[in-house]
């Protein structure tokens, strides 16, 4: 049996990445949600991963505790999840390690809000440029790989789930993006697992005030 911890779906956009893998890989799975920035966060999460992180997956007794590796797992129970073309396959990894490891400026200035529209904040240069990388490479996936579907690479791979908080991050923000790029955002905002997502968010009851950024 699949137990997935997760952090609050408004805010937690490390959350997000794993369980809308799951989602799309077909895999059934118990959720456990723990809010974030409370009391007794910090103990609660602790007594399921060691680490003290969300999320974390539990799988008869194996303990998977990053997002990446928590797709990455996903995607080799389901036979889900990587293109099956080398080229595509290389290119879906190292999308979503770039994802994983950058972004910095983007994250800490943009962080997710799933139920909020209209925010605005300052954009200084390195957030422009953050946004201006994710754009481009958006248009590369769909330019090389997108032939077979609305999504990055086609069909539905583990780089739609590293940016799909992302794509959250532009709408409620306002990001200046590509044809191509917009394109892709109404794709994701369309799909019934981002939907369910959003309908849980807008329905939580707690508001962590360092992620209420934007005017």
């Amino acid at each position: 049996m699949l137990t997935l911890l997760v952090g609050n779906k408004n805010y937690s956009s490390w959350s997000l990445r794993a369980w809308i893998m799951l989602r799309h890989a077909g895999l059934a799975f118990d959720e456990l949600l723990v809010p974030l920035d409370q009391p007794g966060t910090a103990a609660a999460v602790r007594a399921f991963n060691p680490a003290g992180l969300v999320p974390a997956l539990r799988h008869d007794g194996l303990l998977v505790w990053e997002s990446l590796a928590i797709c990455e797992y996903a995607c080799e129970l389901s036979g889900r999840g990587l293109p099956a073309e080398p080229a595509a396959r290389a290119l879906a990894r190292s999308t979503s390690a770039e994802m994983h490891a950058g972004f910095r400026t983007l994250r800490k200035l943009w962080p997710m809000n799933a139920r909020a529209l209209g925010r605005r904040t300052q954009e200084p240069p390195g957030l422009l440029a953050d946004v201006a990388r994710i754009d481009q490479l958006w248009n590369e996936c769909r330019a090389r790989h997108g032939a077979g579907g609305p999504w990055l690479l086609g069909e539905y791979s583990i780089a739609d789930a590293m940016y799909a908080p992302v794509v959250l991050r532009f709408r409620t923000y306002g990001a200046r993006v590509s044809p191509v790029a917009q394109a892709y955002m109404e794709t994701v905002l369309a799909d019934p697992a981002m939907r369910e997502w959003l309908a849980a968010a807008a329905a939580e009851p707690w508001v962590v005030a360092a992620d209420e950024a934007g005017a």
